[in-house]
């Protein structure tokens, strides 16, 4: 008969579990958690930080110790809230107070249907007050609580279940079992999944002017050891994560060679789908040039400075740094036009001298035809001396002078004869003396 009453009590529990006043929450959707805008100098090291503690993975070496339901009482003329009971997911129940072993009762199977209620077999005046189911998940870092007020009546009609505004007030007749709700079956406290591939972290990278669901892929990381890199090579080498990333739940990102290409939004997504964490964190990474010290100058004093050491060899303290030689990537237009430039100078050039030359030599050629035709012509055509006119008294001015010609014809040198002696001047027929000598 006692055996009996206790499975019609269990029945009674899942039955009123049924239409349990606490629910778990659903899962969080992912969120950004924090923002913040970050600046760094070219050629250093960049650290974006990125740490949650409960993203620790650890190995369950407590034999599922993790998850735990624990009843208190508080009030009802105890003095401080006690301990009445707790049970871990292993399936171990322990009870705290020696009068309340074999009174209170927590199904075995809560932790696998999320009914975690608490029976009371027969209630008594001293079990009044304020009872709270509290569920903990150390591993998820999760707390949950739910608080109900049992009453104990003499008045069978007074017996009952009602709603003051923020819990539930339980009345129970006084030696009449006391059912205490508490049910949740959230897929944490219920389940229990492979941790280690529930868990994933990734980052990713969006240039100046690209929106959030554009971005680029840098890191894939999973608590399983699994890793995977993805972005753009000349950014992909650069990048790291710590090996112990997952054992210490900091997932910062590190930039090596920053570069000013590497301006952008990074985001680190966090993933924890086993305990429900979806959050997101986005920094925003502005590169700036590094700092150029000044170089120190001498104090002004009597020509001299203060410290006669030498200053150190600015070519060796620039023997580590890097220029970064940016080239248009219309160099080969540029390169282009110049090359047309250059070839049509050459050309003009070449076709000056040539002009140059041509008319050097057509004057040489044409000064000796001129000079033939003229010879020739002269040689060709009859001299008709009657158009020459002698005026004696042009060659009066020439007698004293002894002028040695060198005659062409005898006519003329006749002529330069007459001229110099002091005979008056004779009229001679030129045509005359032509037509004579051509009779001949």
């Amino acid at each position: 008969m006692e055996l009996l009453s206790q499975v019609l009590l269990w029945k009674l529990v899942l039955l009123q579990g049924e239409r349990a006043v606490g629910r778990g929450p659903a899962t969080a959707g992912s969120a950004v958690v924090s923002e913040a805008a970050v600046n760094w100098a070219a050629g250093g090291g960049a650290v974006l930080r990125c740490q949650s503690p409960r993203m620790v993975w650890t190995q369950d070496r407590l034999h599922d110790h993790q998850r735990v339901v624990h009843w208190d009482l508080s009030g009802g003329g105890h003095g401080p809230a006690r301990r009445l009971m707790d049970m871990y997911s292993a399936g171990e129940q322990r009870v705290y107070e020696p009068r309340d072993r074999g009174r209170l009762r927590l199904s075995p199977s809560a932790f696998h249907d999320g009914n975690f209620s608490l029976l009371i077999l027969a209630a008594e005046e001293t079990d009044e007050g304020l009872y709270t189911c509290n569920l903990h998940h150390h591993y998820c870092h999760l707390y949950e609580s739910l608080a109900i007020r049992l009453e104990v009546t003499d008045d069978p009609l007074a017996a009952g279940a009602r709603w003051d505004g923020e819990k539930e007030v339980l009345a129970v007749e006084r030696g009449a079992p006391a059912l205490l709700t508490c049910v949740n079956r959230a897929h944490v406290w219920t389940d229990r999944h492979v941790e280690e591939a529930q868990q994933v972290v990734h980052w990713d990278r969006q240039p100046p002017g690209v929106p959030h669901d554009r971005a680029d892929r840098l890191l894939d990381l999973y608590a399983s050891g699994e890793r995977r890199a993805y972005g753009p090579p000349f950014l992909r080498d650069r990048v790291t994560v710590g090996a112990d990333a997952f054992a210490r739940g900091d997932f910062s990102l590190r930039i090596d060679r920053l570069e000013l290409a590497d301006e952008g939004t990074y985001s680190c997504h966090l993933h924890h789908h086993y305990c429900g964490l979806h959050e997101r964190r986005v920094f925003h990474l502005k590169v700036t040039e590094p700092a150029v010290e000044p170089r120190p100058r001498d104090s002004p004093g009597n020509g001299s400075s203060h410290s006669s050491a030498p200053g150190p060899d600015p070519t060796l303290a620039r023997g580590h740094s890097v220029i970064n030689v940016i080239v248009p990537e219309g160099r080969a237009h540029f390169f282009q036009q110049l090359g047309y430039v250059l070839a049509t100078l050459l050309l003009f050039i070449l076709l000056l001298i040539t002009v140059v030359l041509a008319t050097r030599k057509r004057r040489h050629r044409g000064g000796y035809e001129y000079s033939d035709k003229k010879l020739g012509k002269s040689k060709g055509k009859d001299v008709n001396m009657a158009e020459l006119t002698v005026v004696s008294g042009d060659q009066t001015l020439y007698r004293g002078e002894d002028i040695q010609l060198d005659y062409k014809n005898n006519i003329l040198k006749e002529r330069a004869e007459l001229a110099h002696s002091s005979l008056p001047a004779k009229n001679i027929d030129l045509d005359k003396e032509f037509r004579k000598e051509y009779c001949k």
